[in-house]
């Protein structure tokens, strides 16, 4: 694939060592506005580490990133968070002591909302997100498929451009991985938000996504459609045969 610094991301030639052990070695794709592409691999494989140079919260040791054509490494993660990318995490931490409203409230605030457009916001991305109901709870006591779904509005509250799913889907029972299927295809419909995908559940990148890309050990080993990916010799010997789906 020709990978081009005018794409609405582009990720080039990313490294990152941990003292002395290669997290990420040349990674590099692209992706263009309002596509949905997976990420996967085993676990080890360096795909939350790639989310956090992307967002900010760790600099790659060599490459760049672009957004809409700018270098972004080396911006702090509120910087790039203004810029139009937002992020959620595998261990959801939502404010606990506040409301479910008052959690998504934070990111049109931040962006210099009055407090009645952040309130407006906030309860249109709950309706999206199917927690309308629960706005009024506090975070502390959703469950868990509500709290991965309370993460998730959080992260779309900020208006973002690029959206960072990491593992939203981790430990939900099939009928709520089904649900967070449907709600992550409405986003894109409805919002045009290009997101990129972290999932050990086939099923749901199968479902989401145009386009995977398989991380091996820190390396790209594979990147296409998620029909090719399923035969990919290297993708079956090191993912897909081995690891649990």
């Amino acid at each position: 694939m020709i990978t081009n610094p005018s794409s609405f991301l582009f990720v080039e030639n990313i490294s990152k060592n941990f003292k002395g052990l290669a997290a990420l070695t040349d990674v590099s794709f692209q992706a263009e506005k309002g596509e949905v592409i997976g990420i996967i691999g085993p676990n080890g494989a360096g795909k939350t580490t790639l989310f956090q140079i992307i967002s900010g919260f760790t600099k790659p040791d060599q490459g760049e990133i672009y957004f809409e054509g700018n270098v972004i490494n080396g911006k702090k993660p509120h910087e790039i968070s203004l810029l139009g990318i937002a992020r959620t995490f595998q261990i959801v931490k939502p404010l606990r002591t506040l409301s479910v409203l008052q959690n998504v409230m934070v990111g049109p605030l931040a962006h210099s909302f009055s407090f009645s457009q952040a309130e407006d916001q906030a309860l249109s991305i709950l309706k999206l997100l199917e927690l309308k109901d629960k706005k009024d709870v506090l975070a502390e006591n959703l469950t868990l498929p509500e709290k991965k779904r309370l993460e998730v509005a959080r992260a779309l509250a900020t208006s973002p451009k690029l959206l960072l799913l990491d593992e939203v889907m981790a430990g939900l029972r099939p009928t709520e991985v089904d649900r967070m299927i449907s709600i992550l295809q409405q986003i894109n419909e409805e919002t045009e938000v290009t997101i990129l995908m972290i999932e050990h559940a086939m099923r749901a990148v199968m479902a989401c996504c145009s386009r995977l890309i398989v991380l091996h050990h820190g390396e790209k080993i594979a990147e296409d459609t998620p029909k090719n990916i399923t035969k990919h010799p290297a993708v079956i010997r090191s993912y897909l045969g081995q690891e649990p789906c």
